[in-house]
């Protein structure tokens, strides 16, 4: 049985529109297998297609240049409208400009490429094909695509009463998510073993793929101590000096190395919320990890969230894909809140005229208690709405003028969007 994903309709809704589709990604998101998806739909529906992968060397030698690839598409599929699938485009060299060459042209095709490279994709290809593409970012197998997956589809539709009749399960599939992670090759997987020889598999290939030949850095081995320092460091900010001296690279190399790690998926730095500059002074930013599995792995602690004493942290590291991907969605920012005085909150939702402040606690909560901390924001800001995000309890009430809404992590996927 293949995992159901909802980015599959993103992708889908494009294929009207004229511009190429650019979809990148982390390296083994399943990018590949949604396109194949998308051609068997499209060949189901009798429209034409042609699949070229830039990794098989066979095909790599139709792109040698514009005419031998041109004379290729013409010999597949004549003059006819058609869709033209291209996996892992960063294998290219000047991807950019051959798309951009081809696709000037005005030929009947549709083109969809992929790659894992963002870093080709996001920065070369952004220059060359302006006004000419839509990028598209795959994420990890999400926690709702998970929980659908292992209840074989019972459920669609009625998820929500899955979460709240089903506690129990639930609660296994949340330890298993924010141990092991969503790349699709770890959720299909059933037993612990192969899920770490899996993930050492996918780690070493980011490293070696990504990392290694298409950064060409000087010390990998530093960029891999760098990531176990801020997989150490989730949720919390980035001392620049601190983080320097612990990994051994200096302050230009670490910032270089930071933007890589975020440019390869690997983690999202996310900044600060600041009305008031002169208070609110730190401008550090926090490191979450795209996915959780890789997180633990690198520190070895597969198996063990929710027995250490940072399982916390990972929680809020889950809740953050969750309102990361609810942002993706509706054109909204996540900072952190924190000032001089040490006061902090968790996420602020920046809708433009409105903002949403979240805080998260992984517990099973019977008394609510507000810190101090989130009722000197809701004193400050006077939002509309505030969430207070815990594994179960559910209630409502006010904090002068603020509804506050205390809701176990699973309302999120409806209370938000």
């Amino acid at each position: 049985m293949q995992i159901k994903r909802n980015f599959y309709q993103k992708v889908a809704g494009h294929l009207s529109a004229k511009e190429i589709t650019v979809l990148t990604g982390a390296r083994q998101v399943g990018k590949t297998t949604l396109l194949k998806e998308l051609k068997r739909d499209l060949e189901k529906q009798g429209r034409p297609t042609a699949f070229f992968n830039l990794d098989i060397y066979s095909d790599k030698g139709y792109f040698k240049n514009q005419e031998v690839f041109l004379q290729k598409l013409k010999l597949e599929l004549a003059d006819r409208p058609a869709v033209v699938f291209i996996d892992e485009i960063q294998r290219k060299e000047n991807a950019g400009l051959f798309l951009k060459g081809i696709y000037d042209r005005d030929l009947p095709y549709k083109f969809i490429v992929s790659g894992s490279g963002s870093l080709e994709l996001k920065e070369k290809i952004q220059e060359s094909l302006t006004g000419r593409k839509r990028l598209y970012e795959m994420q990890p197998v999400t926690f709702e695509e998970m929980v659908h997956y292992k209840t074989e589809y019972k459920y669609e539709g009625k998820l929500q009463r899955f979460f709240e009749v089903e506690k129990e399960k639930t609660s296994q599939y949340l330890t298993e998510y924010i141990n092991y992670g969503g790349y699709p090759r770890i959720v299909t997987e059933q037993t612990a073993g192969e899920k770490k020889l899996l993930l050492e598999e996918i780690f070493r290939s980011y490293l070696e793929r990504d990392i290694t030949s298409l950064l060409s850095l000087s010390r990998p081995d530093a960029f891999i101590l760098l990531i176990k320092i801020l997989a150490g460091q989730i949720c919390s900010p980035l001392n620049f000096s601190q983080l320097s001296s612990q990994s051994g690279i200096s302050l230009p190399t670490l910032k270089k190395y930071l933007w890589y790690a975020e440019k390869t998926f690997v983690i999202k730095l996310l900044t600060p919320f600041f009305r008031n500059i002169k208070k609110e002074l730190i401008r550090s930013p926090q490191p979450y990890f795209v996915d959780l599995g890789l997180r633990n792995y690198s520190l070895n602690l597969l198996g063990h969230i929710g027995e250490t004493q940072g399982s916390g942290l990972v929680f809020e590291n889950f809740i953050f894909k969750i309102l990361q991907e609810k942002a993706v969605e509706n054109n909204w920012t996540i900072k952190f809140w924190r000032t001089k005085d040490k006061a902090e909150v968790d996420f602020i939702i920046d809708k433009g005229q409105e903002i949403i402040p979240v805080e998260v606690k992984y517990r099973h909560m019977k008394q609510i208690k507000i810190s101090r901390s989130f009722r000197s924001f809701l004193e400050k800001y006077k939002p509309p709405i505030a969430y207070l995000v815990n594994l179960t309890k559910e209630e409502e009430f006010q904090i002068n003028g603020t509804t506050v809404k205390v809701v176990p992590f699973y309302r999120l996927f409806d209370r938000l969007g």
